[in-house]
């Protein structure tokens, strides 16, 4: 008998079989999308493997390193410096030059996907390969997933044969940093220099010296790494300087930063510690009274320089006084 209540059920029962069938198509078709996308990425890597194949045992050097602007400086002052020889023994690993050790180490190299390795614990992206060109994109990688920098930056290489033998040039000429890059700088310190503000970090930071037996100074440094031998971008983008003033006329310790302008003057800029609200006025007065009385007197100081030219940047002071 074919009652409203067997009447609703099938209908229910068909309404489900459908279901059933358009939800397994979507999970068949999305199972087929990852597979097709999982073999891509295996063809690319086994092409990459390929490429490297091409150019194992060449030695390559680098050549630029720059932001995606084409520039090799920040507006903030960090310089990219291209520093490294690079050679593949093998698909599996790299030697890489390190300044500091003054020989080649060999690291690991993991291929990945999409034409991205890690080489030398650095994550790259493959942009172009040739026998006599090599051209990375640096990659911004933390548990192994890739994150979208606003900003990016590109390594190239030439085969140290096409250095010598085609280019006929000097490496040193090539890596300097280009008319762009010295107009782009020499805009920033006019800036600078008139807008204290504007200061930025100077590649050959501020030094301080002392020229009393009354002060002593030492600057924070940064161990440098196996590979970038350069200077390391820590030690110039804020230099930090401890300085200990003897027979102050009370203990203390401040934590503070100062401008440095184009001439080696220090100028108060901020306290850099927590200072409560009702101690805020007279705390920063003894930082600026410390400023003008002990250091201007103690101190030799030279101005920070990027490309030879001095300019306005900033520094970051530990001063402690010693009453005895």
């Amino acid at each position: 008998m074919n009652t409203p209540g067997i009447r609703y059920l099938q209908i229910n029962t068909f309404v489900l079989f459908i279901f059933v069938l358009f939800f397994a198509g979507r999970c068949n078709r999305g199972l087929r999308t990852i597979q097709d996308e999982n073999i891509r990425k295996e063809a690319v890597a086994k092409r990459t493997k390929n490429l490297i194949k091409i150019i194992q045992r060449i030695r390559y050097t680098e050549v630029k390193r720059q932001f995606d602007n084409g520039l090799s400086f920040s507006p903030v002052g960090y310089q990219l410096i291209p520093e490294w020889k690079i050679a593949f023994p093998s698909l599996d690993s790299v030697n890489i030059y390190s300044p500091r050790k003054h020989k080649f180490l060999n690291a690991p190299v993991v291929f990945d996907h999409d034409s991205i390795f890690d080489v030398a614990w650095a994550w790259l992206k493959l942009k172009h390969l040739s026998k006599d060109s090599l051209k990375f994109e640096v990659l911004h990688v933390s548990d192994n997933i890739i994150h979208d920098e606003k900003v990016h930056v590109y390594m190239t290489f030439y085969s140290n044969d096409y250095l010598k033998n085609v280019l006929h040039r000097d490496t040193a000429l090539i890596v300097a940093p280009t008319p762009r890059d010295t107009a782009y700088v020499k805009a920033k310190i006019l800036k600078a220099n008139k807008v204290l503000d504007s200061a930025f970090a100077g590649t050959d930071p501020v030094k301080l010296k002392a020229k009393s037996p009354l002060i002593s100074v030492e600057k924070d440094t940064v161990e440098q790494q196996e590979i970038n031998g350069g200077a390391s971008y820590d030690q110039y983008l804020l230099p930090t300087f401890n300085i200990v003033i003897h027979k102050a006329y009370d203990d203390f310790n401040y934590l503070y930063s100062v401008f440095v302008d184009e001439n080696g003057k220090l100028i108060f800029r901020k306290a850099n510690q927590l200072i409560m609200p009702e101690f805020k006025a007279s705390t920063i007065t003894a930082m600026k009274g410390i400023t003008e009385g002990y250091l201007k007197l103690y101190l030799n100081v030279t101005p920070g320089k990027t490309l030879g030219i001095p300019h306005n940047s900033i520094v970051l002071l530990n001063v402690t006084g010693d009453k005895k």
